[in-house]
């Protein structure tokens, strides 16, 4: 029995007996590691600056009635010309306040990521599982789909369906799934193949219980450890892999752009020393995506003590 599975059967507080719950225990395991408790603060100022972008932001940078373009590439530090605010972190071609271009970005990058990533996780946990526990040709079927998939270029695939699907965050979303959930599949299956030779497994069987009882109830538990490292993982990969989409013009649209979009809009102007349009969007990305791999590493850990070091 892994880690996970003794939690998923706790509660979440102390033991009949008084001592610490396996998720209290796990939690205190996550935070002793002071870099994991770093970037989770780190992450979790990432999540509340998204999703209070509207309260925090000093200007909202996709209101046409806000922008002036005698505001467009200053540097920053450099007052508003109308004396309303500072441009802390400078303005794009555009005249928009980068600062709170940025805050808005990570809305949509985040948004793309997380989402993308739990029914990329969802669609191939289903298949590995399915394919592990039937065996034989349906086994051999799908994996020769994820076999497929996978010896194909996780972005010279994604460039192809979003060509045909065209711009859009859900069209980005589900590109993203499609080019990501074989992964996750065969990760399950491998798992899944494991623990369906197990002799509790062998007992559910002799006790004539439902296929998906078995699925879900004995071999799925055992199986999410590796699949939430992954699902972690996988976040980042798909943030990483919107912002170079929308780097390239095939992302989401320029009405609502994300960090990628970002980059790319002041890519143009480095050339000429206005280096801040594009870094500091860069390093807002490369903060979020190093601040989630980074748990996702002591969360392996956690869960598979076997693991730590």
């Amino acid at each position: 029995m892994t880690r996970l599975t003794a939690l998923l059967r706790r509660p979440f507080g102390r033991t009949a007996s008084g001592q610490p719950s396996p998720w209290r225990l796990a939690a205190r395991e996550l935070l002793a590691s002071p870099v994991a408790l770093l970037s989770l603060l780190v992450l979790l100022a990432i999540v509340l600056a998204a999703l209070f972008a509207p309260w925090i932001a000093p200007q909202n940078p996709y209101d046409l009635l806000q922008l002036d373009v005698l505001d467009a590439r200053l540097p920053p530090g450099s007052p508003s010309e109308s004396g309303g605010y500072t441009y802390w972190l400078g303005s794009d071609g555009q005249g928009r306040d980068l600062l709170s271009a940025i805050v808005y970005g990570l809305r949509i990058s985040l948004a793309v990521g997380i989402g993308s990533a739990v029914v990329a996780a969802a669609v191939g946990t289903l298949v590995g599982l399915l394919a592990a526990y039937c065996g034989g040709r349906v086994d051999a079927l799908l994996m020769r789909l994820v076999d497929l998939l996978l010896s194909f270029p996780t972005i010279l695939l994604a460039l192809m369906i979003l060509a045909y699907l065209g711009k859009g965050i859900v069209n980005v979303m589900l590109t993203l799934v499609l080019v990501e959930w074989a992964y996750y599949a065969r990760t399950a299956r491998g798992q899944a193949l494991v623990e369906s030779r197990r002799e509790y497994v062998d007992a559910a069987r002799g006790q004539a219980l439902a296929p998906w009882r078995i699925l879900t109830g004995h071999i799925l538990p055992n199986c999410l450890p590796p699949l939430i490292v992954i699902g972690t993982l996988q976040v980042a990969r798909a943030i990483t892999l919107e912002a170079t989409l929308s780097f390239l013009g095939l992302g989401v649209p320029i009405t609502e752009p994300s960090l990628g979009l970002l980059i790319a809009n002041g890519f143009q102007f480095m050339l000429s020393n206005e280096y801040w349009i594009s870094v500091f969007p860069g390093i807002a990305l490369l903060i979020t995506i190093v601040a989630i791999n980074l748990v996702g590493d002591r969360l392996r850990d956690v869960l598979n003590p076997r693991l730590q070091r």
